[in-house]
């Protein structure tokens, strides 16, 4: 006698569905209610070690290696995205493989992005995992919780609803075969979406589609058709896949209902992770020289000893390949208006503070969407031509007029170099800002363009930056510029940079000369 496996996990799922539902429930009022409170530490646990995978890291190593022998090998390059199924490894796992096997095991992404939908409760929006890291038998994947507070902060269509995340497995498949791939360390923002609505899809699409380039990657989960027979399941998911590689949300939407339409028998769902990659769709669907390729389809039906032709589940691995730069590198800039109105608040509030110790209030009724952005900057005071304090940081998590007002007071007052500035001293000091891009890890020191550039060498606690426009002051060579910065700023020694992370980053930088 036969067993149907994929049968019977389907139903038990469906069981533990609407206990879990009831649950999340519960668990996400009391979320909502406590969001702003602070929340201790608490890492994600594995859900479906033991069952989707295996549960130790010796056998699950030896599995990851058999799927990826025989997985589809790299031929795509430039790959910003791919969609892999995140059902058991018996039944998936060589296609997801094969997704994969698409991305570049060497590059160190700032971010990678795991998105999928939810399979036990439903709430509008999405839920992203702000309360510590996941955890799979091969070791701890660390997440970005500053930038998932970040997105839960600045977007009503995002949520911190930790407990939708406690049993969702569609994440957590992915992520040994990322632990499994990547050579170098790296970040996750885990999104659960769990609304069934297309302009929801649309919201949380625009709240993410400026980590949509080059120097992240999104990885989408979902599986394809649920429960037709082989041939029916062939038929619909190739009209699925072909949708997707239109990269139209609305032929994908269109498609969907045309195969519900269809009243295939036995048929539940065409993708049962249509909101996630929906919402990859209305990320790409304006980007200019994006493909969407399919690499690999199976099914459950084609697993030997487990597979059963006549109620199957579809799986297809696709890869999203193109070159987007960073939006920040790519289009920011500033106005002579918008020049102005930074320069304005820096001198208002230095002469309000250091005469009267207050920050003086902000009217932005007449400022650009621009200056509004969160965006990093410094601040540099000079006192006839030579310097007299500079402050800044590089995080992107206040709007830049709000960055400026804090880095002019920091320059002022917090410069361990020098002494505070005093009110006699006002009239005789000029002001510069440096409005900066996203900082970028680079491999080798010839990326970096003096002038063009400016540097920030790390190395475990230590840290110090030169901005681009200390290469140009200072006329020095490159070595100088790294060992200076090495040993003046970060406390690492003149050849500290060697063995020390390096970044580069661009900057617009003005002074009160230039806005008048």
């Amino acid at each position: 006698m036969s067993i149907n496996f994929v049968y019977l996990y389907k139903c038990a799922a469906m069981k533990r569905i609407r206990l879990l539902t009831l649950l999340s429930l519960i668990f996400m009022a009391t979320s909502c209610n406590s969001q702003n409170r602070e929340q201790p530490r608490n890492d994600r646990q594995p859900a479906v070690a033991g069952q989707f995978y295996a549960g130790d890291a010796a056998t699950l190593n030896k599995d990851l290696k058999a799927l990826f022998d025989k997985a589809i090998p790299k031929k795509i390059s430039d790959v910003i995205a791919v969609i892999a199924p995140h059902a058991g490894y018996v039944f998936s796992g060589e296609v997801a493989a094969s997704a994969f096997n698409q991305i570049d095991e060497n590059k160190q992404y700032t971010d990678i992005f795991v998105i999928g939908s939810s399979h036990s409760s439903y709430f509008s929006g999405a839920s992203v995992y702000c309360d510590g890291d996941f955890v799979t038998p091969l070791g701890t994947v660390e997440v970005d919780t500053a930038l998932a507070k970040k997105l839960v902060k600045e977007n009503a269509v995002i949520k911190n609803y930790k407990d939708v995340h406690i049993f969702e497995h569609s994440l957590e498949v992915q992520l040994p075969f990322l632990q499994y791939k990547m050579k170098k360390p790296f970040r996750i923002v885990p999104v659960v979406i769990g609304t069934s609505d297309a302009a929801d899809c649309k919201r949380i699409a625009k709240a993410l589609e400026p980590y949509f380039n080059s120097d992240n990657l999104f990885v989408i989960s979902t599986d394809f058709s649920h429960y037709p027979n082989n041939e029916n399941a062939k038929k619909v998911d190739f009209l699925t896949a072909q949708a997707i590689e239109s990269n139209s949300p609305a032929q994908l939407l269109e498609t969907l209902k045309y195969n519900e339409k269809l009243c295939i028998p036995n048929l539940a769902t065409s993708l049962c992770g249509w909101s996630s990659v929906l919402t990859l769709l209305y990320i790409t669907e304006n980007l200019n020289d994006i493909t969407i390729s399919t690499l690999q389809y199976k099914n459950s039906g084609d697993t030997p000893v487990y597979g059963d032709s006549l109620r199957v589940v579809g799986y297809t691995a696709l890869a999203v390949n193109g070159k987007i730069t960073s939006k920040m590198n790519e289009e920011f800039s500033l106005s002579s208006e918008d020049k102005k109105d930074l320069m304005g608040i820096a001198r208002s509030t230095l002469t309000e503070y250091i005469k009267n110790g207050k920050i003086p209030a902000v009217d932005t009724s007449g400022f650009s969407s621009t200056i509004k952005q969160n965006c990093g900057a410094f601040v540099t005071l000079h006192k006839q031509g030579r310097l007299r304090g500079c402050i800044g940081r590089f995080e992107a998590d206040k709007p830049l007029y709000l960055v400026v007002q804090d880095m002019t007071i920091a320059a002022a007052t917090e410069d361990y170099r020098f002494s505070r500035v005093v009110t006699d001293e006002l009239n005789t000091i000029d002001m510069e800002i440096s409005v900066l891009s996203p900082l970028k890890l680079i491999k080798s020191i010839d990326e970096i363009e003096l002038g063009k550039h400016g540097i920030y060498i790390k190395k475990g606690s230590r840290g110090g930056t030169f901005l681009p426009q200390v290469a140009t002051e200072t006329g020095w060579s490159k070595e100088e510029f790294l060992g200076h910065c090495a040993e003046d700023k970060a406390g690492l020694g003149w050849y500290g940079w060697k063995d020390a992370d390096i970044y580069i980053y661009s900057a617009i930088v003005f002074g009160e000369k230039d806005v008048k």
